[in-house]
């Protein structure tokens, strides 16, 4: 899952080698925290959280796929 968002979030930036996605792995739960540069931080969120909603959506169906539960946190 981790790669998954690490790919998707590097499509949407400018600087794709400055993200960073790190996981953090629970009993069934799993939090996966992303990090951009500043000015990449709208593009990754987008407007009224769209990008984030979207990714979210699709780290569920993943995630459900595998019988857990994935968190998304876009850190700053």
């Amino acid at each position: 899952m981790k790669e998954l968002v690490e790919y998707m979030v590097q499509a949407l930036v400018d600087e794709p080698k400055m993200v960073a996605v790190s996981e953090i792995t629970g009993g069934q739960t799993t939090v996966i925290e992303v990090r951009v540069s500043k000015q990449d931080l709208g593009k990754v969120i987008g407007k009224q959280g769209r990008m984030a909603k979207a990714m979210r959506v699709i780290l569920d169906a993943v995630s459900a796929k595998y019988h857990k539960r994935a968190i998304l946190e876009i850190v700053e």
